[in-house]
């Protein structure tokens, strides 16, 4: 996985990267979350052909194509996960562009300062949790430092939720204790569908 803005960001005060870098790196990233989400309907299509090919089949038929299923499964859990960490990068990306364009008036409050002076690792959580993109300059200031005096905790309590709410879609995949359009809806997560359409 390349992350060349990530190490540099790392390395690098805020000053350091410049808006075409991050432009760039924007349009990567998005290039990636919209591959990703293929790759993830590609597998759910699959796993439906299979589970379909198993209706009526003997017990020997059935256990074939449950590994298939299982196997595939693990593959959706790593598409998935690649998915989660390509948007918040994308996000982090799409906002740390917002704040270098307002870069004169942040300086002019102090704010930009502020951000300069995070650990880039503290400035990235940050800038994962909050949406700046098409905000004004007065909500955009709110945003940052709302978020600046919240708990990490609280996000990663959703998280753990999301996770959560996978594996039992899974487990009901492998035990057939559900039918494949319900599989299919649940593990395609109206969320996770409804973020990125928010998102591209």
């Amino acid at each position: 996985m390349v992350m060349g803005i990530f190490d540099r960001f790392r390395k690098n005060p805020i000053e350091k990267l410049s808006l075409r870098e991050l432009q760039e790196e924007e349009i990567r990233l998005r290039n990636r979350l919209e591959r990703t989400k293929k790759e993830i309907e590609r597998i759910e299509k699959k796993k439906k052909q299979l589970f379909q090919e198993g209706i009526g089949a003997d017990v020997l038929k059935k256990k074939m194509l449950a590994q298939e299923i299982k196997s595939l499964d693990m593959e959706q859990k790593l598409k998935l996960r690649d998915f989660t960490t390509a948007q918040k990068q994308y996000t982090f990306v799409k906002n740390l562009i917002v704040v270098k364009k307002y870069e004169k008036e942040l300086r002019k409050i102090g704010l930009w300062d502020k951000l300069a002076r995070v650990e880039p690792e503290q400035l990235e959580s940050v800038l994962v949790k909050v949406s700046l993109d098409g905000r004004e300059f007065d909500e955009m200031v709110d945003s940052l430092n709302r978020v600046f005096e919240m708990d990490i905790a609280e996000f990663e309590g959703t998280e753990d939720q999301t996770e959560r709410e996978l594996m039992e879609a899974w487990a009901r995949v492998e035990t057939g204790d559900a039918d494949v359009e319900e599989i299919a809806s649940e593990i395609a997560s109206p969320k996770l569908e409804k973020e990125t359409e928010e998102e591209l």
